[in-house]
């Protein structure tokens, strides 16, 4: 019943928080997705080709001579906007990596409530103690810092965590803007290759609970 519910509906303003993104509308409704790793929104013109198949999209708001247009989404639904700002999924989210109000010490107080023995390759991916950072920014971010991603937490300073979190906070913010976050790839996906640092062959393997892999150069991170 979505198209009766938003026809004619005009949308208000488009947020986001980490990897939660927002469509809300005037009647005080709200698209709510999480892409994960598998989905994706795009923008086109009516009638342009879109980059995946149609059997492939979720959802297709128009309007004008414009369409966007979500593709394999994990994570959609139509909720009131009261409700996303309740939502204990949301609610309990570490600061936004890329918004203007991000807040060191507040990722700081998160990270020393996790487990000390947990890399902290795996730790700077939890979204409760900080919004925003997947896979392949964990991996960048751990190399540009030289902080290898399988020390643990506890084994971690303060100014050596956020180090990794300054060393891409930058990059993300950029890519937002533009959408090409594959343009800041170095390490990642380059098991076997020298490192563009040191030249020491590029490592790679699954990492901790959720088995991400993760690569990294054992001779310029310690």
């Amino acid at each position: 019943r979505w198209p009766e519910r938003l026809a004619g509906q005009v949308v208000r303003s488009v947020d986001a928080h980490g990897k939660h993104l927002f469509l809300r509308f005037e009647n005080d409704l709200t698209i709510h997705s999480h892409l994960r790793m598998t989905g994706s929104w795009g923008t086109y013109l009516r009638g342009e080709r879109w980059r995946r198949s149609p059997r492939r999209a979720w959802l297709v708001v128009r309007r004008g001579n414009g369409e966007v247009v979500q593709f394999d989404g994990p994570l959609l639904e139509l909720v009131t906007d009261s409700r996303t700002r309740f939502d204990q999924r949301i609610a309990g989210l570490g600061p936004d990596i890329i918004k203007d109000d991000f807040d060191e010490d507040e990722v700081l107080r998160r990270l020393r409530r996790d487990d000390p023995t947990r890399p902290i390759g795996d730790a700077i991916l939890d979204q409760q103690t900080i919004a925003g950072i997947g896979n392949l920014w964990k991996v960048e971010g751990c190399w540009l810092a030289g902080i290898d991603p399988w020390r643990r937490t506890s084994d971690v300073n303060d100014e050596e965590a956020l180090r990794i979190v300054r060393g891409i906070r930058p990059l993300m913010q950029e890519s937002a803007m533009h959408g090409m976050q594959d343009a800041y790839k170095t390490i990642y996906g380059t098991k076997g290759r020298p490192c563009p640092r040191c030249g020491t062959l590029i490592q790679a393997r699954g990492q901790w609970d959720d088995n991400r892999r993760t690569y990294w150069c054992p001779g310029c991170q310690s």
